[in-house]
């Protein structure tokens, strides 16, 4: 594979599993002003949460481990069949979610998201540590 056709992506979102959505909710917004990007439903009670900044909040109120609270890596594409078809030579299987959710050998969830045309090109493009 040419570098001109290497496979670009970027992290959309990380989903993590919570006991309590609307203290994560609460935290992430007046703590780092991490506003409401989606939901799924209720607000009062959400059963899935994004915020502006690419963190997914699942509630899961029995959630009582000190490990395993990773839900999935979310992935925007800018070619997403390509990086599926790149995918294959590595192993993975498609989840039931679809062949765009992918199952890596050591068991993490990997969503492949198709980006709008140019957005991952743009979202390369900046460098949140270059201050000047």
């Amino acid at each position: 594979m040419s570098s001109t056709t290497r496979p670009r992506a970027y992290v959309e979102h990380v989903a993590i599993w919570v006991q309590d959505i609307q203290w994560h909710i609460r935290f992430f917004d007046k703590v780092l002003g991490m506003t409401l990007r989606e939901v799924q439903g209720p607000l009062d009670s959400p059963s899935q949460y994004w915020t502006l900044g690419g963190m997914q909040f699942m509630a899961k109120p029995d959630f009582a481990e000190p490990e395993g609270r990773l839900g999935h890596i979310g992935i925007m594409c800018e070619d997403l069949e390509v990086a599926i078809a790149a995918a294959q030579s590595f192993g993975v299987t498609a989840m039931s979610q679809g062949r765009n959710w992918l199952r890596l050998p050591d068991g993490l969830a990997v969503e492949l998201i198709q980006a709008s045309l140019g957005s991952v090109a743009h979202a390369l493009s900046i460098n949140p540590r270059n201050f000047s």
